[in-house]
């Protein structure tokens, strides 16, 4: 088994449910007392965030190259960075550290293409929604991306961090998720990406009559194809 090593902390809440699916992933696989070889660095959330609201991505490049290559001194093989956003860097970071980065995009793109869908709704922070890091690997495979008006990704940002990456979870958030969700869809959405890792939280594939891609569930799963190949 191949080690991996997993970038945590953006949020904390997620990263228990990478910790969790790869584990469980690798026991289906593998059976008995057998699970994942991983090493984990989680950050304070609070630094990310500083960062993000000065927009200030040179300063969180530099914490995680410094996290992945102390993942990389301990043997990690590749990195699983447990946040969508944090792709803002991935290409740059594999670059650098000489280890591969699996892909969250590339995992959620690969899922949709065998589905045979061509145009999907795309919900994330800001970041993910309105930079090209994300729908490029999609738009690489013929995937066609939209997103919510302007007032819709402000709320889908907000919520993100003040509710979901705490692990707050609201009925009244929930509501409007799902109007934004159905606009996307009125709009010539296939699917619906949910392109946050806390996003899973709040909307389940019951809740919506299109496909829905988890992409922290799509991600683990790369991470453990990766860890057995």
């Amino acid at each position: 088994m191949q080690t991996i090593g997993l970038i945590g902390g953006i949020s904390w809440v997620s990263t228990v449910d990478y910790y969790k699916l790869i584990n469980q992933g690798i026991n289906e696989k593998l059976g008995g007392l057998n699970y994942s070889q991983c090493l984990i660095y989680s950050f304070n959330y609070a630094d990310i965030k500083k960062n993000n609201d000065i927009n200030d991505w040179e300063t969180t490049f530099k914490m995680v190259l410094k996290a992945c290559n102390d993942l990389k001194f301990c043997g990690a093989k590749a990195i699983v960075l447990c946040a969508n956003t944090m792709h803002f860097l991935a290409d740059r970071l594999e670059n650098e550290i000489g280890l591969p980065i699996i892909h969250i995009a590339t995992a959620t793109a690969t899922e949709i293409e065998k589905k045979r869908l061509k145009k999907v709704g795309l919900l994330g922070t800001k970041f993910t929604m309105e930079l090209d890091f994300f729908k490029s690997k999609l738009a690489d495979k013929g995937i066609a991306t939209i997103i919510p008006n302007d007032a819709d990704r402000e709320f889908v940002h907000n919520t993100i961090f003040e509710e979901l990456g705490k692990g707050l979870v609201t009925a009244e958030t929930k509501k409007r998720y799902l109007k934004i969700i159905e606009e996307l869809v009125e709009n010539g959405a296939e699917g619906i990406i949910l392109g946050c890792t806390e996003i899973p939280l709040v909307i389940h594939q019951n809740d919506v009559k299109v496909p829905v891609f988890d992409t922290a569930l799509l991600h683990s799963k790369a991470a453990i194809e990766f860890q057995l190949s």
